[in-house]
C-alpha cells in the first residue's frame, strides 16, 4: 500500500481540536453562545454554486456546495465537493480541472480489505484539500437491495458488515486530511426510479439489522463529521423529516454528535424538518424554496422551532468541523500541487484487488505465453474504460476519449456516458510485446466472429452504463452485446469476457465462454489493471460483494418499482410536450418484503441458486482451510490456518457465516479476513463474529439480543459454501440499540 499524505498546510498554533466528542461540542457550544440569530441562520443553509452567482462576496468555486463562515469568530468558509470515487467535476463545470478516479465502490468492496478503502479515501481526500475543499460528500453505504439499482456501483454491496467496515475505513481515510466526510444516503435510498417520491416500507427490526446496521458500523468506525439524509420517504415520512431516524436512532440511540445535512433538493418543510433533526439545508437553490433561511428565522422567533434546537443545529455543524480538523486547518489560498502519478497507483491497486475472476475453465487465464495472435472486441477497449455517471463522476487525469451527452431522462442535466483514458488494448500490447494484438469494435457480430476465429484467443469487453437518477430497466447487457458474445464464442472456443458493469448482469452465453472477469468500472488506471490480471502479473483476488442472479425473477423485485408508470408519463410528455410536467410521478410505496434478508440471505431463504454467490471469486492459485477450531460462550471465535496450496502467490478472503440453529434464519456474514500468501505459505487466522450480526434486534427490549443456545457456523469461501460447518453454544446477552 502506498502512504498518502495531505498537502502541506499551515496549521493555527495551539488550536487543534480534541478528538473527544465532549471537548469538541463544548468548544462549538461556546462559539454558538457568541453568535447573533442571523449568524446562526446563515450556517444552517448552503448555496449550490452553479445557481448561486452573486449571493456571496467570497469566491464561488463551481462545485456541490458553499457555506460562508463567520470571520469574527474564526468559523471557516466551507466548500463541499462530490463524491466517493474522487473529486468530481460533473459536465466539466470547472474547465480543465481533473482528478484521480478510483474504481467503482463495488470494486473497492470486492477487495474485502478495509486498508484498500482507507488508502482510496486518503488519496481522494488529499486531492479535495489541495483543490480547496473542506467537506467531501464521500461515504456512500446504501445496501444493494436490487441488482438493477442505478447507483449500486457507487456503494459497497449488499452486506451490512462488509459495507459498514469498508465505508468506515474510507471515511477515516478522507478525514485524515482534516476535511469532513459525509456518510450517505440515510437511509433506504435503494432505487433511483422515483427517488423523490418513493416510500420505502420496512419493519423496525428488519431495518435495524440491515441498512441501519451498515450506517451504524460506518459511523462507529469512521466517525464522519456529517450524515446526509436521503431523498426518499421511509415509512411515510421524508427521510429528511423523519424524527425517528434522525433523532431517535441517529442522535439518541447512536449518540451521533455531528450534523445532518440534506441531500440536494431533499428538503420539503421548515418546522417539521428542523424539529425532526435536520441540521442543515444543502444546495438551497435546488429546493422548491429556501426553507432554512428567512422561514426558519421566523419559525424560531414565533417559537415553532426553539432557540435551543437552532443552537443544537449550529453546534452540531461546528462539532463536525472541529472534530475532523476542518475548522482549524485553513484552506490553501490557491490550488496546491498534486502527485497524480502516485495517486494513479492507488487507483490501480484498488482495481487490481477488486477485480473478480468469475470463470476460468481449463485455466484459459492467465494468457498463455504461446498466445501470439489475440483480438480484443468491443467496449471501446482501444481507447478507454467505462465510468459510472452522476454526482460521483470524476473527470480523470489523462482526458476523456469518449463523452456522450444524454438526450433525455432524469440524469440528462448532470451526467454523461464517459470513458477514462486508459486503454486495455495499449496496456496489453505493452505487457505482451511479442504478441500480435488487434482490435475490432464489435458493432458487426459477423465481422467480430470472423476476427475471433482467426485469432488464438478472443477477449470481448462488454459494458453496461449506470448513473445516478436512473435505474437500468433490466439485467441484460445493452446494445445486443449478448448476441455479440455468443457469436464470438461460437467461432472461437478460447474466448474471455471482461465485464465493465455497475452491478450484476445476466450471462446467457456463460456455458460457451471459458473465462469471465468482472472488472466493474475500473477507474482511471483500469487498462493496466485489467492487463495485469489477464497476463498473470497480478493474481485476481476480488470477491463478489453482491449476488449475481441467474434470472431477474430470483431477486425480490425483478425490475424497478414504478418504472412502468414513469415510462408511461415520459411517453405522454414526448407525445405532448406542452403538457409535460402536469402529471408528475406520484408517491408510491416500495415494500421491502425481504426485510433484513438482503442479497444472499434472500437467495438462501427462497432456496434459489444464483449465477454467482456473494463472496465468490477465483484465483490463479488454490487455498485450503485447516485445523479449524470454533469456540463459544461470551463470543463466537473461529481460528484456522489458511494455506496457499498452489504455485503462485495470491490473496484469499476467508469468511465466516452464522445463524441460530433451528431459527430458520438465513446465515449472515459475521467476519472476514483478506490474507496474502506465498506458495506453500500458511497463516493462522482468528475471526471473532461481530456481536450484532450474531444477535437479532428486539423492538421490545429495545436493543440487540443474543439468544443463548446452539449456533451453526460456516467457515466458507462464499455465502453458499457449507463444506466446513460447526455447532457452538453461545451465552445469552443484550446490547443497547
Amino acid at each position: 500500500m502506498l502512504a498518502i499524505t495531505a498537502p502541506t498546510v499551515d496549521a493555527r498554533p495551539a488550536t487543534q481540536a480534541a478528538s473527544h466528542h465532549t471537548d469538541a461540542r463544548a468548544r462549538a457550544a461556546a462559539l454558538v453562545a457568541r453568535m447573533t440569530l442571523d449568524e446562526k441562520i446563515a450556517l444552517v443553509h448552503g448555496l449550490f454554486p452553479p445557481m448561486a452567482r452573486g449571493k456571496t462576496k467570497h469566491e464561488l468555486i463551481p462545485s456541490a456546495g458553499h457555506i460562508d463562515g463567520i470571520p469574527r469568530l474564526g468559523v471557516p468558509l466551507v466548500r463541499e465537493t462530490d463524491a466517493s470515487l474522487g473529486v468530481a467535476n460533473q459536465v466539466n463545470q470547472r474547465k480543465g480541472d481533473v482528478a484521480t478516479a478510483l474504481p467503482a465502490g463495488l470494486a473497492t468492496a470486492a477487495s474485502f480489505d478495509p486498508e484498500i478503502a482507507h488508502e482510496g479515501g486518503a488519496m481522494i481526500g488529499s486531492e479535495a484539500r489541495a483543490k480547496r475543499f473542506n467537506v467531501m460528500l464521500a461515504g456512500g453505504v446504501n445496501l444493494t437491495r436490487d441488482p438493477w439499482g442505478g447507483r449500486d456501483f457507487e456503494y459497497l454491496g449488499e452486506d451490512p458488515l462488509l459495507a459498514g467496515r469498508m465505508a468506515g475505513a474510507h471515511i477515516a481515510g478522507v478525514q485524515s486530511n482534516h476535511i469532513v466526510s459525509t456518510v450517505k444516503h440515510f437511509v433506504l435510498n435503494s432505487q433511483e426510479t422515483g427517488r423523490m417520491v418513493s416510500d420505502a416500507r420496512i419493519g423496525e427490526a428488519a431495518l435495524r439489522e440491515s441498512d441501519l446496521l451498515a450506517f451504524e458500523i460506518a459511523i462507529e468506525q469512521g466517525n464522519p463529521g456529517s450524515v446526509m439524509c436521503s431523498y426518499n420517504m421511509v415509512n411515510g415520512d421524508h427521510a429528511c423529516e423523519s424524527h425517528h431516524l434522525l433523532t431517535d436512532v441517529l442522535k439518541h440511540d447512536w449518540g451521533y454528535q455531528g450534523w445532518v445535512m440534506s441531500d440536494w433538493g431533499a428538503v420539503h418543510s421548515t418546522v417539521k424538518a428542523a424539529n425532526a433533526g435536520l441540521d442543515q439545508e444543502s444546495g438551497q437553490e435546488l429546493d422548491s424554496e429556501i426553507f432554512f433561511g428567512k422561514r426558519l428565522k421566523a419559525a424560531v422567533e414565533a417559537g415553532k422551532v426553539s432557540m435551543a434546537r437552532l443552537d443544537d443545529m449550529v453546534t452540531r455543524y461546528l462539532t463536525g468541523l472541529i472534530e475532523t480538523g476542518a475548522f482549524d486547518t485553513p484552506e490553501p489560498k490557491t490550488p496546491q500541487p498534486i502527485d497524480y502519478a502516485a495517486h494513479a497507483k492507488v487507483a490501480q491497486a484498488a482495481e487490481e484487488a477488486g477485480l473478480v475472476l468469475l470463470k476460468n475453465e481449463n485455466n484459459i487465464l492467465p494468457l498463455a505465453a504461446k498466445a501470439r495472435n489475440i483480438v480484443l472486441i468491443g467496449g471501446h477497449a482501444d481507447v478507454g474504460v467505462l465510468s459510472g455517471g452522476g454526482s460521483s463522476q470524476v473527470r480523470s487525469v489523462g482526458g476523456v476519449p469518449i463523452e456522450i451527452p444524454l438526450k433525455s431522462g432524469a440524469a440528462a442535466s448532470f451526467a454523461r456516458v464517459t470513458y477514462h483514458d486508459s486503454s486495455p488494448l495499449k496496456a496489453l500490447r505493452a505487457a505482451l510485446p511479442d504478441a500480435h494484438i488487434t482490435y475490432v469494435d464489435g458493432s458487426d457480430p459477423v465481422a467480430a466472429a470472423k476476427a475471433a476465429k482467426a485469432a488464438d484467443i478472443a477477449i470481448v469487453f462488454a459494458t453496461e452504463w449506470r448513473t445516478e437518477a436512473e435505474d437500468v430497466p433490466n439485467l441484460s447487457l445493452p446494445d445486443n452485446q449478448d448476441a455479440l458474445i455468443g457469436a464470438v464464442a461460437d467461432a472461437q472456443p478460447n474466448s474471455v469476457v471482461v465485464l465493465e458493469t455497475g452491478g450484476p448482469v445476466l450471462m446467457p452465453w456463460l456455458a460457451k465462454v471459458p473465462g469471465v472477469i468482472e472488472a466493474w468500472y475500473p477507474g482511471q488506471r483500469g487498462g493496466p489493471a485489467i492487463a495485469n490480471v489477464l497476463t498473470g502479473m497480478v493474481n485476481p483476488s476480488g470477491r463478489l460483494p453482491i449476488t449475481f442472479p441467474a434470472a431477474a425473477s430470483q431477486a425480490p423485485r425483478p425490475k424497478p418499482v414504478g418504472l412502468d408508470t414513469l415510462n408511461k408519463l415520459e411517453a405522454q410528455a414526448a407525445a405532448n410536450p406542452a403538457d409535460a410536467g402536469n402529471h408528475p410521478l406520484k408517491t408510491f410505496p416500495i415494500d421491502y418484503v425481504e426485510g433484513s434478508n438482503v442479497g444472499y440471505r434472500w437467495y438462501e431463504l427462497k432456496g434459489e441458486k444464483p449465477l454467482f454467490p456473494f463472496g465468490y471469486g477465483l484465483s490463479y492459485t488454490s487455498f485450503a482451510y485447516r485445523n479449524a477450531k470454533v469456540t463459544g460462550g461470551k463470543q463466537l471465535t473461529v481460528s484456522f490456518d489458511v494455506v496457499n496450496t498452489g504455485k503462485r502467490a495470491g490473496a484469499d478472503v476467508a469468511q465466516i457465516y452464522v445463524t441460530r440453529k433451528g431459527s430458520g434464519t438465513p446465515m449472515r456474514l459475521a467476519g472476514f479476513k483478506r490474507v496474502e500468501l506465498k506458495p506453500g505459505e500458511s497463516r493462522h487466522v482468528t475471526l471473532v463474529a461481530a456481536p450484532r450480526i450474531v444477535a437479532d434486534y428486539d423492538t421490545k427490549l429495545p436493543g440487540w439480543r443474543i439468544a443463548g443456545g446452539a449456533y451453526e457456523v460456516a467457515l466458507a469461501r462464499d455465502a453458499s459454501d457449507r463444506s466446513q460447518t460447526f455447532t457452538v453454544n453461545l451465552d445469552p446477552a443484550t446490547m443497547k440499540p
